[in-house]
């Protein structure tokens, strides 16, 4: 039965994707941004949100927005905890006094776990210890709490998904990623096409070819689950994670989209990158039959494409 779904974050990258996929699925979907041209132009800790949840009733809201880079919180940590915790708590009371039935789905991040000591390639478990070591991982993880209480108390029905690493783009081309966002493939495809080496930090962790291992996922398969949790009132905490790669897997993994071998510049390790930070998403699969179906080189491809194709820009 079609929904009506508020999407916060909807200008941003998996906001953005998000929108397409419950529009496609038939749902009735209103996005929320601060900069949107095709939605409420409105902030979501805002007082006049209320009015808007009254006229709109939605049944999901699915909370993609967050000031979300790890480096700058560690310089200004009250912006990430304004924005992040106080306005959320804002929006959550809004939400249980006005319309109180509604499902709400959190985008939260792999980094509440910080960094896991002998984690190995078996993955994280959602009952792994949380101990965020920057204040946007600590943001998420007092959200997460805050939710908890919601619905133990209140009787919201709340559900946190922890993203690991969001990369790809819409197969037709209709939404992507910032082209100077700072995560890994759209700093490989810069350097490719400005024709600079890819800089890899660090060749001597303990993984098969000496270079961090992390979880990546496609965009598409994200918000795939993000629906899949709204349509089947799932509720609890969730990875999302799918593809266990190293660095130098996914230049090969360029270099065989692209045809062509790719420069590259091997610099010293960061200081506290683990050797591996990986899911295991086995909670997902098992509660809502949720099966990802973007391999690495549909990941790449797909990046490659929309850097290629259009000026990158967030919808």
């Amino acid at each position: 039965m079609p929904k009506t779904v508020w999407i916060t974050g909807a200008d941003g990258y998996i906001g953005g994707q998000c929108m397409l996929e419950f529009e496609d699925a038939g749902h009735t979907v209103i996005g929320l941004d601060t900069s949107i041209s095709h939605g409420y132009k409105l902030d979501y800790g805002s007082p006049d949100v209320v009015d808007f949840l009254l006229g709109d009733k939605p049944d999901i809201i699915v909370h993609c927005a967050a000031t979300s880079l790890v480096g700058p919180s560690m310089q200004d940590p009250a912006k990430y905890y304004l924005n992040n915790v106080a306005s959320t708590i804002n929006f959550l009371e809004a939400i249980r006094h006005s319309v109180p039935d509604t499902h709400f789905i959190f985008a939260s991040s792999a980094a509440v776990y910080g960094q896991p000591i002998d984690i190995d390639s078996a993955g994280i478990k959602e009952d792994n210890e949380t101990v965020p070591i920057s204040p946007y991982g600590t943001s998420k993880l007092m959200v997460e709490k805050i939710l908890q209480d919601y619905q133990n108390i209140y009787g919201m029905k709340t559900t946190s998904l922890r993203f690991f690493n969001v990369c790809g783009a819409d197969p037709q081309g209709r939404h992507g990623q910032l082209k100077d966002a700072s995560h890994i493939m759209p700093r490989i495809i810069s350097a490719i096409k400005n024709n600079q080496p890819v800089k890899i930090n660090g060749t001597d962790y303990n993984t098969k070819d000496g270079t961090c291992v992390r979880d990546y996922v496609h965009v598409c398969d994200v918000t795939k689950a993000i629906r899949m949790c709204a349509e089947q009132n799932c509720t609890g905490t969730y990875n999302i994670g799918n593809y266990n790669l190293s660095v130098k897997e996914i230049v090969k993994h360029f270099e065989d989209v692209l045809e062509k071998s790719i420069d590259v510049e091997l610099q010293s390790r960061r200081q506290g990158d683990p050797d591996f930070l990986v899911a295991d998403n086995s909670k997902l699969k098992q509660t809502l039959n949720w099966n990802p179906t973007y391999d690495p080189k549909a990941m790449v491809t797909t990046a490659w494409q929309w850097h290629s194709n259009t000026t990158p820009k967030a919808r």
